[in-house]
């Protein structure tokens, strides 16, 4: 039997720490490739470059740095580069949490994102610190996650997003299926004045707070489990689209 191909990016760059674990975390699970992006890209949420060339660079066999973000990278993989169909995309490891509302933000969700846009089973993992303490109870997540897509699949146009606790395996409470969560911003805007007197400002500055509901992905990791939040394509409010089909009427003429 073939082994599995599964392709691999992330946002923080080819070179960072989190991206080489998770390749180790599940070499034995198939063939790996890594498409990742030059340098940081943290933040960039699902941005793809149609206003510049892209140019790939193989680092060393089987990865490929891009100067694009990580959706360019899946794009470019899936669609002309890779030359097969991968069984599984995953986007990792991120060293911070991607929890409620952060997802719309998220390059480490985006690479996932688009490979399920592209119609492959897809997760994205994260760990729940900046600076990790150890990478080893999450590559044993992602190692378990990936066996698991891999023998069972995933339900069509759904995505899983994976943040673990940055705690021993030990003391790991197990893992919970989750909702997404919901962010309480206070972001500070802090101006400044370069050499030239110019004004310039800095975005986040505060950290978020957030709101523990029951079943969400911060009430898990609140109980030291790791969160598994299926996201899905469909992005449609039903229930919304409903009371607006009875209650919003156009005029005759705009």
């Amino acid at each position: 039997m073939t082994p599995p191909t599964i392709l691999l990016t992330n946002d923080d760059g080819i070179r960072a720490p989190g991206l080489t674990h998770l390749a180790e975390a599940l070499s034995g699970l198939g063939n790996i490739f890594v498409y990742a992006p030059d340098r940081q890209r943290s933040a960039v949420g699902h941005g793809v470059s149609l206003h510049h060339p892209l140019r790939v660079t193989e680092t060393q066999s089987g990865w490929y740095m891009i100067d694009g973000t990580p959706a360019d990278c899946m794009i470019l993989a899936v669609r002309k580069l890779l030359g097969c169909r991968p069984d599984l995309v995953v986007s990792g490891i991120n060293p911070g949490a991607n929890l409620g509302d952060d997802v719309t933000y998220s390059g480490t969700v985006a690479g996932a994102f688009e490979g399920m846009l592209l119609g492959i089973p897809s997760f994205a993992i994260s760990i729940i610190s900046s600076h990790p303490n150890s990478y080893e109870p999450t590559k044993r997540v992602a190692s378990c996650v990936a066996e698991y897509i891999l023998n069972t699949g995933l339900p069509k146009d759904v995505m899983l997003n994976v943040n673990v606790p940055n705690q021993p395996l030990e003391s790991i409470a197990g893992m919970a299926l989750t909702s997404m969560g919901r962010r309480n911003y206070q972001d500070e805007i802090v101006e400044r004045k370069d050499p030239r007197n110019g004004t310039y400002y800095w975005i986040g500055g505060a950290e978020p707070d957030h709101y523990i509901h029951e079943g969400s992905d911060f009430e898990a990791i609140h109980r030291n489990q790791v969160s598994i939040t299926p996201l899905r394509r469909n992005i449609t409010d039903y229930d919304a689209l409903e009371v607006l089909r009875s209650a919003f009427t156009c005029p005759d003429s705009l």
